[in-house]
């Protein structure tokens, strides 16, 4: 009798085989630019997450101060985890025809937190799709000329794109949306010139502070002043607080610090509690009532899925319960002194300047490529950071609140080691760049 014998089971990968395997997936069904982008950093493949630190699939552990704003209060927080399961094991996704008691809930939370007014909810899964349903309202209610910021960054689906002011994002696409005017950020003057020649037909969106232009913090008084000229030549106001909300500022939103209230305030990112991807539109009544009055006109299969509900009353249980906004602001009022300080120190000739407000904090060099440069050599020494998307020589840390003392130093001491390297680097440049 012929016995057949079971083949050997394959040898298990080794980290570096499956990173060879995942980049080569990249280049055949994603983006190839992304791979190569990838392979800047090493290669390295996330696969594990908890709190302020990520860890790759070679067990080396990195301090997340990118994410793009997500992570307020860093990755699987236990609050958000325990609200997303319980949904998960009942009931994740509804048939949009009954009543469904989460997407309710979450509303009646994220209301609780907004700026006075603002009581009506869209819910939508990225901050484009905030952006476009604040678009629409403005549209619905009768602005049909917009105005958006230079520097300002609203998303890249077709009327987010047309208030995002970059010629590189815009210039593959057009023509755009029709009636889109850009102004400089933080002229009060240009916007009322504006207003005063078209008054109740001008939309305007801007961001409180501008985080993808580079960290970029308007005159004191300037958002409170937009709201006046609004509301003097009877425009409709967004505030897009996709990134500069949910706590990141060290207020619960960006439109709190000169108490304004838009007509629409947006957001995103945080809103999900890092495990879910979640973002709405929260409008007064009075700009909601073209969306009360059909509930069919603005729609999306996705939008307040009950899973996607319980990620948002968790994110805003633990913000609330860990009082995380006060965190953003004692946070920022410690890292950015330090990270200043170490920028000036050690690279002096290199940075333009730092600033911030709360845990959004930008470093400025002479040149993107320099930018560039140090997000490499800060993730060479564990920590991951981000650069800005229309400010490209502004290397942009957005921590979670959730760091301890130990993490903050380790993000000071590595910021100081990765820039101490960055100047080795810059000396050994020959002249005229690579």
């Amino acid at each position: 009798m012929t016995v057949i014998q079971d083949a050997p089971a394959p040898a298990p990968a080794s980290a570096a085989d499956e990173e060879a395997d995942i980049l080569n997936l990249y280049r055949a069904h994603l983006s190839k630019g992304r791979a190569t982008l990838a392979e800047l950093f090493g290669s390295h493949m996330e696969t594990a997450s908890e709190g302020a630190w990520l860890t790759t699939s070679d067990g080396e552990r990195f301090l997340n101060a990118g994410g793009y704003g997500v992570f307020i209060m860093g990755a699987r927080h236990p609050i958000v985890m325990e609200e997303v399961e319980r949904q998960l094991r009942t009931h994740p996704t509804a048939t949009r025809i009954l009543l469904e008691p989460t997407v309710a809930r979450a509303a009646e939370s994220l209301v609780s937190v907004m700026p006075p007014g603002l009581d009506r909810v869209h819910f939508a899964l990225s901050g484009a799709e905030a952006v476009e349903t604040g678009l629409k309202l403005a549209r619905a209610n009768g602005f049909k000329r917009t105005v958006s910021m230079r520097g300002g960054y609203h998303g890249k689906t077709l009327g987010a794109l047309s208030a995002t002011a970059k010629d590189v994002y815009q210039a593959p696409f057009r023509p755009l949306v029709p009636d889109f005017l850009h102004l400089p950020f933080g002229d009060a003057d240009a916007l009322e010139e504006e207003l005063r020649a078209h008054p109740g037909e001008v939309c305007v969106i801007l961001e409180p502070v501008q985080g993808e232009g580079g960290v970029i913090i308007p005159p004191k008084g300037y958002l409170k002043r937009v709201e006046e000229l609004v509301r003097e030549y009877e425009g409709f106001l967004i505030l897009d607080e996709v990134q500069s909300g949910f706590g990141r500022l060290g207020e619960w939103w960006g439109a709190d610090v000169e108490g304004v209230v838009p007509d629409v305030l947006l957001t995103g990112k945080a809103l999900g509690g890092g495990v879910m991807p979640v973002s709405a539109a929260v409008a007064t009544r009075k700009a909601f009532r073209p969306f009360d009055k059909d509930p069919y006109v603005h729609t999306a299969t996705f939008s307040g899925q009950p899973v996607l509900m319980a990620a948002v009353q968790g994110a805003i249980r633990a913000v609330k319960e860990e009082r995380l906004v006060t965190r953003a602001m004692d946070l920022g009022a410690r890292l950015l002194p330090r990270i200043a300080e170490v920028a000036h120190r050690n690279i002096p000739e290199l940075v333009v300047d730092v600033r911030g407000r709360g845990l959004l904090i930008g470093v400025e060099l002479v040149e993107a490529g320099l930018a560039g440069e140090l997000l490499i050599e800060l993730f060479n020494h564990g920590v991951v950071a981000n650069h800005s998307m229309n400010g490209s020589s502004v290397v942009r840390f957005t921590p979670p609140a959730v760091l301890d003392d130990t993490d903050v130093d380790f993000l000071v001491n590595s910021f100081d080691l990765a820039t101490r390297d960055l100047i080795k680097g810059a000396a050994t440049m020959p002249e005229g760049g690579n």
